[in-house]
């Protein structure tokens, strides 16, 4: 990548850690190889995510590992749909359909489907199918605040760092979203930070012989040469305005 300023600059120094998205447990294994962290974007059981958390750092732990940044960003997330209310018919009608739909259309971007712009409607196709679709992988974060807090519990006991949550798909209203963010902090997050900062403890004193030993093994960077420092188009375009 060519030189560049970064505006506005980051919160996090001395810059924000490396993510891959990893559909794949071939790209998991790149991320590990890499050092770099994983948005695993695919919808996994806790008990699957184990496999692919435990694979992930088998590999940070071992000799395939060479940063391919200047410092390593350990860590794997997963992927759930997320509704909370306090009634748990009323979150599957809040959010299940959303989830599903989001299933629906990934899978038609990505595996079978075939789109006309400004004809296909997949709306009106997932409508159409919606009842079909049983398997509802992911989708264990929609219902009460106790369920989803013991459900995400399971993906935290089996060492899954991060969740992402996916809300605002097909025609989720707003205010319920905002209204499921708030009863998931009030409810559910309070459990989940209670053992955060002991568990991340733990892990970067189990990680950091490893992480020295990755560092080691990255060649270092070749030395920038002034040619490589260029001038930017828009600084041209300014210096022409104000001549």
């Amino acid at each position: 990548m060519p030189t560049r300023n970064i505006v506005a600059k980051p919160v996090q120094k001395p810059h924000p850690p490396i993510c891959m998205a990893c559909s794949r447990r071939e790209s998991i294994r790149r991320a590990a190889r890499h050092r770099v962290g994983a948005l695993v974007f695919g919808f996994v059981e806790a008990s699957q995510a184990r496999v692919r958390r435990d694979e992930y750092y088998q590999i940070i732990k071992s000799d395939q590992c060479v940063p391919i940044g200047h410092s390593v960003n350990a860590n794997i997330a997963t992927l759930n749909g997320m509704m909370v209310h306090e009634n748990a018919e009323e979150a599957m009608r809040r959010g299940l359909d959303g989830f599903k739909f989001f299933g629906y259309s990934i899978a038609h971007y990505a595996v079978y489907g075939e789109l006309r712009p400004g004809r296909t409607n997949l709306w009106r196709r997932f409508q159409a199918i919606k009842d079909d679709m049983k398997e509802t992988l992911g989708s264990g974060s929609i219902g009460q605040p106790n369920t989803v807090r013991e459900h995400l519990m399971g993906y935290a006991d089996v060492g899954i760092d991060q969740m992402i949550f996916i809300q605002q798909c097909g025609i989720n209203k707003h205010e319920h979203i905002c209204e499921a963010i708030e009863l998931f902090a009030k409810e559910v997050m309070p459990a989940l930070k209670e053992r955060e900062d002991e568990r991340t403890r733990r892990k970067v004193e189990e990680l950091a012989p490893y992480v020295e030993a990755a560092l080691r093994r990255k060649p270092p960077s070749p030395e920038l040469s002034e040619s490589d420092i260029r001038m930017s188009s828009n600084w041209h375009r300014a210096r022409a305005f104000y001549r």
